[in-house]
Protein backbone atom coordinates (compact mmCIF):
# COMPACT_ATOMS: atom_id res chain seq x y z
CA UNK A 1 0.00 0.00 0.00
CA UNK A 2 1.17 3.52 -0.80
CA UNK A 3 1.61 5.80 2.22
CA UNK A 4 0.30 9.17 1.01
CA UNK A 5 2.03 11.12 3.78
CA UNK A 6 5.38 10.06 2.26
CA UNK A 7 4.78 12.20 -0.84
CA UNK A 8 5.75 15.79 -1.43
CA UNK A 9 3.18 17.61 -3.57
CA UNK A 10 5.31 17.25 -6.70
CA UNK A 11 5.79 13.52 -6.06
CA UNK A 12 2.06 13.06 -5.42
CA UNK A 13 1.31 14.89 -8.68
CA UNK A 14 3.64 12.60 -10.66
CA UNK A 15 2.27 9.47 -8.98
CA UNK A 16 -1.37 10.36 -9.63
CA UNK A 17 -0.63 11.20 -13.26
CA UNK A 18 1.31 7.98 -13.87
CA UNK A 19 -0.79 5.57 -11.80
CA UNK A 20 -4.28 6.99 -12.23
CA UNK A 21 -4.07 9.34 -15.24
CA UNK A 22 -5.27 12.23 -13.13
CA UNK A 23 -4.48 15.92 -13.84
CA UNK A 24 -2.21 17.91 -11.52
CA UNK A 25 -5.06 19.73 -9.81
CA UNK A 26 -6.38 16.42 -8.43
CA UNK A 27 -3.10 15.86 -6.57
CA UNK A 28 -3.34 19.37 -5.13
CA UNK A 29 -6.88 18.64 -3.96
CA UNK A 30 -5.74 15.45 -2.21
CA UNK A 31 -2.79 17.27 -0.63
CA UNK A 32 -5.08 19.98 0.70
CA UNK A 33 -7.48 17.39 2.14
CA UNK A 34 -4.56 15.72 3.90
CA UNK A 35 -2.97 18.80 5.42
CA UNK A 36 -5.44 21.68 5.43
CA UNK A 37 -8.58 19.75 6.32
CA UNK A 38 -6.72 16.83 7.91
CA UNK A 39 -9.27 14.17 6.95
CA UNK A 40 -8.81 10.57 8.06
CA UNK A 41 -10.82 8.79 5.33
CA UNK A 42 -11.01 9.03 1.54
CA UNK A 43 -14.80 9.39 1.66
CA UNK A 44 -14.31 12.82 3.25
CA UNK A 45 -12.55 14.06 0.09
CA UNK A 46 -15.88 15.17 -1.32
CA UNK A 47 -14.61 17.13 -4.33
CA UNK A 48 -12.97 14.00 -5.78
CA UNK A 49 -14.98 11.68 -8.07
CA UNK A 50 -16.30 8.61 -6.26
CA UNK A 51 -14.33 6.35 -8.58
CA UNK A 52 -11.05 8.05 -7.73
CA UNK A 53 -11.82 7.90 -4.02
CA UNK A 54 -12.41 4.16 -4.33
CA UNK A 55 -9.16 3.63 -6.27
CA UNK A 56 -7.21 5.59 -3.67
CA UNK A 57 -8.80 3.58 -0.86
CA UNK A 58 -7.74 0.35 -2.58
CA UNK A 59 -4.12 1.36 -3.14
CA UNK A 60 -3.26 3.87 -0.39
CA UNK A 61 -3.31 4.43 3.35
CA UNK A 62 -3.80 7.78 5.09
CA UNK A 63 -1.80 6.83 8.15
CA UNK A 64 -0.61 3.82 10.08
CA UNK A 65 0.30 5.30 13.46
CA UNK A 66 -1.80 4.68 16.57
CA UNK A 67 -1.57 6.28 19.98
CA UNK A 68 -0.10 3.87 22.53
CA UNK A 69 -0.36 6.33 25.39
CA UNK A 70 0.11 9.99 26.18
CA UNK A 71 1.02 12.08 29.20
CA UNK A 72 -0.35 15.53 29.95
CA UNK A 73 1.66 17.76 32.25
CA UNK A 74 -0.19 19.23 35.22
CA UNK A 75 2.23 22.16 35.55
CA UNK A 76 2.24 23.48 31.96
CA UNK A 77 0.53 22.81 28.61
CA UNK A 78 2.89 20.04 27.47
CA UNK A 79 1.64 16.77 25.98
CA UNK A 80 3.90 13.81 25.23
CA UNK A 81 2.58 11.14 22.87
CA UNK A 82 3.91 7.62 22.48
CA UNK A 83 2.91 6.43 19.01
CA UNK A 84 3.10 2.92 17.61
CA UNK A 85 3.30 1.47 14.08
CA UNK A 86 2.19 -1.91 12.70
CA UNK A 87 5.71 -3.37 12.85
CA UNK A 88 5.71 -2.92 16.63
CA UNK A 89 8.01 0.10 16.94
CA UNK A 90 7.18 3.11 19.08
CA UNK A 91 8.44 6.69 19.13
CA UNK A 92 7.71 9.84 21.11
CA UNK A 93 6.54 13.22 19.97
CA UNK A 94 5.88 16.23 22.18
CA UNK A 95 3.55 19.21 21.86
CA UNK A 96 4.69 22.28 23.79
CA UNK A 97 2.20 25.13 23.96
CA UNK A 98 3.60 28.61 24.63
CA UNK A 99 1.96 32.02 24.75
CA UNK A 100 3.89 32.86 21.55
CA UNK A 101 3.00 29.71 19.61
CA UNK A 102 2.85 25.94 19.55
CA UNK A 103 5.96 23.83 19.00
CA UNK A 104 6.19 20.12 18.20
CA UNK A 105 9.25 17.97 18.84
CA UNK A 106 9.54 15.16 16.28
CA UNK A 107 11.56 11.92 16.39
CA UNK A 108 13.54 11.03 13.27
CA UNK A 109 14.60 7.48 14.21
CA UNK A 110 13.28 4.62 16.33
CA UNK A 111 15.84 4.72 19.10
CA UNK A 112 19.32 6.10 18.51
CA UNK A 113 22.79 4.69 17.90
CA UNK A 114 24.80 7.75 18.96
CA UNK A 115 25.26 6.49 22.52
CA UNK A 116 25.28 9.78 24.45
CA UNK A 117 25.72 8.81 28.09
CA UNK A 118 23.04 11.12 29.53
CA UNK A 119 20.24 10.38 27.04
CA UNK A 120 17.35 7.91 27.28
CA UNK A 121 16.91 7.73 23.50
CA UNK A 122 19.98 5.52 23.11
CA UNK A 123 18.74 2.85 25.52
CA UNK A 124 18.33 -0.27 23.39
CA UNK A 125 20.14 1.27 20.41
CA UNK A 126 18.52 2.15 17.09
CA UNK A 127 15.90 -0.11 15.56
CA UNK A 128 15.16 1.66 12.27
CA UNK A 129 14.81 4.95 10.46
CA UNK A 130 11.56 6.89 10.41
CA UNK A 131 10.09 7.56 6.98
CA UNK A 132 9.05 11.09 6.10
CA UNK A 133 5.38 10.13 6.30
CA UNK A 134 5.83 8.71 9.78
CA UNK A 135 7.34 11.99 10.92
CA UNK A 136 4.39 13.78 9.34
CA UNK A 137 2.02 11.55 11.31
CA UNK A 138 3.75 12.56 14.55
CA UNK A 139 3.13 16.20 13.73
CA UNK A 140 -0.50 15.61 12.79
CA UNK A 141 -1.30 14.04 16.16
CA UNK A 142 -0.40 17.36 17.77
CA UNK A 143 -2.11 19.44 15.10
CA UNK A 144 -5.37 17.54 15.51
CA UNK A 145 -5.23 18.19 19.25
CA UNK A 146 -4.79 21.89 18.51
CA UNK A 147 -7.64 21.82 15.96
CA UNK A 148 -10.07 21.53 18.87
CA UNK A 149 -8.82 24.94 20.07
CA UNK A 150 -8.67 26.58 16.66
CA UNK A 151 -4.87 26.78 16.83
CA UNK A 152 -2.02 25.52 14.68
CA UNK A 153 1.52 24.25 14.98
CA UNK A 154 3.78 27.25 14.49
CA UNK A 155 7.23 25.65 14.80
CA UNK A 156 8.88 22.23 14.63
CA UNK A 157 12.05 20.96 16.28
CA UNK A 158 13.73 17.78 15.12
CA UNK A 159 15.06 17.04 18.60
CA UNK A 160 13.20 13.86 19.47
CA UNK A 161 14.68 10.37 19.46
CA UNK A 162 17.37 9.74 16.87
CA UNK A 163 19.95 11.73 14.94
CA UNK A 164 18.27 13.69 12.10
CA UNK A 165 21.50 14.02 10.09
CA UNK A 166 21.75 10.20 10.09
CA UNK A 167 18.38 10.10 8.28
CA UNK A 168 19.01 13.20 6.17
CA UNK A 169 17.03 12.44 3.01
CA UNK A 170 13.84 11.42 4.81
CA UNK A 171 14.12 14.36 7.21
CA UNK A 172 14.40 16.84 4.35
CA UNK A 173 11.49 15.20 2.54
CA UNK A 174 9.50 15.70 5.78
CA UNK A 175 10.55 19.36 5.85
CA UNK A 176 9.46 19.85 2.23
CA UNK A 177 6.07 18.27 2.96
CA UNK A 178 5.20 20.32 6.05
CA UNK A 179 6.50 23.61 4.63
CA UNK A 180 4.47 23.38 1.40
CA UNK A 181 2.10 26.33 1.01
CA UNK A 182 -0.70 23.97 -0.10
CA UNK A 183 -0.33 22.00 3.11
CA UNK A 184 0.59 22.85 6.68
CA UNK A 185 2.62 25.85 5.44
CA UNK A 186 5.13 25.81 8.32
CA UNK A 187 7.98 27.99 7.05
CA UNK A 188 11.43 26.44 7.10
CA UNK A 189 12.63 29.38 9.19
CA UNK A 190 10.42 27.95 11.92
CA UNK A 191 11.99 24.48 11.73
CA UNK A 192 15.05 23.53 13.79
CA UNK A 193 17.25 20.53 13.02
CA UNK A 194 19.45 19.20 15.79
CA UNK A 195 22.62 17.14 15.42
CA UNK A 196 25.19 15.60 17.73
CA UNK A 197 27.78 16.92 15.31
CA UNK A 198 27.74 14.85 12.11
CA UNK A 199 30.07 17.04 10.07
CA UNK A 200 29.03 15.83 6.57
CA UNK A 201 25.38 16.61 7.36
CA UNK A 202 26.19 20.10 8.63
CA UNK A 203 28.14 20.87 5.46
CA UNK A 204 25.42 19.42 3.24
CA UNK A 205 22.81 21.56 4.99
CA UNK A 206 25.03 24.61 4.45
CA UNK A 207 25.48 23.85 0.75
CA UNK A 208 21.74 23.39 0.22
CA UNK A 209 21.07 26.81 1.71
CA UNK A 210 17.91 25.84 3.55
CA UNK A 211 16.76 28.60 5.93
CA UNK A 212 16.25 26.18 8.82
CA UNK A 213 17.85 26.73 12.23
CA UNK A 214 20.82 24.50 13.05
CA UNK A 215 21.22 23.30 16.64
CA UNK A 216 24.43 21.48 17.55
CA UNK A 217 24.58 19.31 20.65
CA UNK A 218 27.96 20.29 22.06
CA UNK A 219 27.73 19.48 25.80
CA UNK A 220 31.48 19.80 26.48
CA UNK A 221 34.23 22.29 25.59
CA UNK A 222 37.14 19.85 25.03
CA UNK A 223 37.71 16.51 23.33
CA UNK A 224 38.49 14.42 26.42
CA UNK A 225 35.30 15.43 28.20
CA UNK A 226 33.11 15.35 25.10
CA UNK A 227 34.35 11.91 24.04
CA UNK A 228 33.49 10.55 27.49
CA UNK A 229 29.93 11.86 27.10
CA UNK A 230 29.39 11.54 23.34
CA UNK A 231 31.09 8.71 21.40
CA UNK A 232 30.51 10.60 18.13
CA UNK A 233 33.31 12.96 19.17
CA UNK A 234 35.86 10.24 18.35
CA UNK A 235 34.75 10.34 14.71
CA UNK A 236 34.22 14.10 14.54
CA UNK A 237 36.33 15.78 17.23
CA UNK A 238 35.70 19.35 18.26
CA UNK A 239 38.18 20.90 15.81
CA UNK A 240 36.41 19.27 12.83
CA UNK A 241 33.01 20.11 14.26
CA UNK A 242 33.88 23.77 14.78
CA UNK A 243 35.33 23.99 11.25
CA UNK A 244 31.99 22.71 9.94
CA UNK A 245 30.10 25.22 12.09
CA UNK A 246 32.18 28.12 10.78
CA UNK A 247 31.61 26.81 7.24
CA UNK A 248 27.86 26.72 7.88
CA UNK A 249 27.85 30.29 9.18
CA UNK A 250 29.92 31.57 6.27
CA UNK A 251 27.70 29.86 3.68
CA UNK A 252 24.34 30.77 5.21
CA UNK A 253 24.97 33.86 7.31
CA UNK A 254 22.90 32.23 10.07
CA UNK A 255 23.96 31.92 13.67
CA UNK A 256 24.11 28.48 15.26
CA UNK A 257 22.41 27.32 18.44
CA UNK A 258 24.63 25.18 20.67
CA UNK A 259 22.89 22.83 23.08
CA UNK A 260 24.77 22.32 26.35
CA UNK A 261 23.28 19.83 28.83
CA UNK A 262 24.62 20.58 32.30
CA UNK A 263 25.60 17.40 34.18
CA UNK A 264 26.50 17.80 37.83
CA UNK A 265 30.22 17.45 38.51
CA UNK A 266 30.94 16.68 34.86
CA UNK A 267 30.78 19.70 32.56
CA UNK A 268 29.35 22.45 34.76
CA UNK A 269 32.44 24.04 36.30
CA UNK A 270 33.39 27.67 35.77
CA UNK A 271 36.56 26.38 34.07
CA UNK A 272 34.33 24.64 31.52
CA UNK A 273 32.42 27.90 31.03
CA UNK A 274 35.70 29.69 30.25
CA UNK A 275 36.78 26.94 27.83
CA UNK A 276 33.38 27.06 26.13
CA UNK A 277 33.58 30.83 25.68
CA UNK A 278 37.07 30.53 24.18
CA UNK A 279 35.90 27.79 21.82
CA UNK A 280 32.97 29.82 20.49
CA UNK A 281 34.72 33.17 20.21
CA UNK A 282 34.25 34.72 16.76
CA UNK A 283 31.33 32.48 15.76
CA UNK A 284 27.83 34.04 15.72
CA UNK A 285 25.94 31.70 17.99
CA UNK A 286 23.68 31.19 20.94
CA UNK A 287 24.18 28.72 23.81
CA UNK A 288 21.13 26.94 25.18
CA UNK A 289 21.90 25.65 28.68
CA UNK A 290 19.84 22.57 29.52
CA UNK A 291 19.51 21.25 33.08
CA UNK A 292 19.82 17.52 32.42
CA UNK A 293 16.74 15.40 33.08
CA UNK A 294 16.99 12.47 35.46
CA UNK A 295 17.04 9.10 33.70
CA UNK A 296 16.97 6.05 36.02
CA UNK A 297 19.22 4.00 33.71
CA UNK A 298 21.84 6.76 33.47
CA UNK A 299 24.24 7.65 36.25
CA UNK A 300 24.05 11.41 35.83
CA UNK A 301 23.28 14.12 38.36
CA UNK A 302 21.48 17.35 37.70
CA UNK A 303 23.53 20.49 38.23
CA UNK A 304 22.38 22.49 41.26
CA UNK A 305 20.30 25.55 40.40
CA UNK A 306 22.88 27.88 41.96
CA UNK A 307 25.64 26.42 39.78
CA UNK A 308 23.47 26.63 36.65
CA UNK A 309 23.16 30.38 37.16
CA UNK A 310 26.86 30.70 37.99
CA UNK A 311 27.72 28.97 34.70
CA UNK A 312 25.28 31.20 32.81
CA UNK A 313 26.65 34.35 34.43
CA UNK A 314 30.21 33.30 33.55
CA UNK A 315 29.28 32.87 29.88
CA UNK A 316 27.57 36.26 29.89
CA UNK A 317 30.66 37.87 31.37
CA UNK A 318 32.75 36.41 28.52
CA UNK A 319 30.38 37.87 25.93
CA UNK A 320 28.57 34.65 25.04
CA UNK A 321 24.87 34.93 24.25
CA UNK A 322 23.29 32.24 26.46
CA UNK A 323 19.94 31.33 27.96
CA UNK A 324 18.76 28.64 30.36
CA UNK A 325 16.14 26.49 28.71
CA UNK A 326 12.73 26.80 30.28
CA UNK A 327 11.74 23.40 31.58
CA UNK A 328 8.42 22.07 30.34
CA UNK A 329 6.63 18.89 31.32
CA UNK A 330 9.04 18.10 34.15
CA UNK A 331 6.29 16.19 36.01
CA UNK A 332 5.99 13.66 33.17
CA UNK A 333 8.61 11.48 31.43
CA UNK A 334 10.45 14.59 30.32
CA UNK A 335 13.76 13.19 29.09
CA UNK A 336 13.96 12.42 25.38
CA UNK A 337 13.17 8.72 24.91
CA UNK A 338 12.14 8.18 28.53
CA UNK A 339 8.46 7.41 27.92
CA UNK A 340 9.40 4.91 25.21
CA UNK A 341 11.99 3.33 27.51
CA UNK A 342 9.39 2.96 30.26
CA UNK A 343 6.96 1.37 27.80
CA UNK A 344 9.59 -1.07 26.51
CA UNK A 345 10.49 -2.06 30.08
CA UNK A 346 6.84 -2.72 30.93
CA UNK A 347 6.33 -4.73 27.74
CA UNK A 348 9.46 -6.80 28.44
Amino acid sequence: MVHLYDFTLSELTTWMQEEHGEPAYRARQVFEWLYQKRVTTFDEMTNLPKGLRNKLAETCVLGTAAEVTHQQSKVDPTTKFLLGWPDGVTVETVLMQHNYGNSVCVSSQVGCKMGCTFCASTLGGMIRQMRAGEMVEQLLFSQRLLDDKGERVSSVVLMGSGEPMDNYDQVMRFVDIISDAHGLNIGQRHITISTVGLVPGIKRLADEGRPMTLAVSLHAPNDALRSSMMPVNKAYPIAKLMDACHYYNQKTGKRISFEYALVGGKNDSLECAKELADLLRGLPCHVNLIPVNYVPERDVQRTAKKQIYAFWNALQSYGVNATIRREMGHDIAAACGQLRAEHMKERA
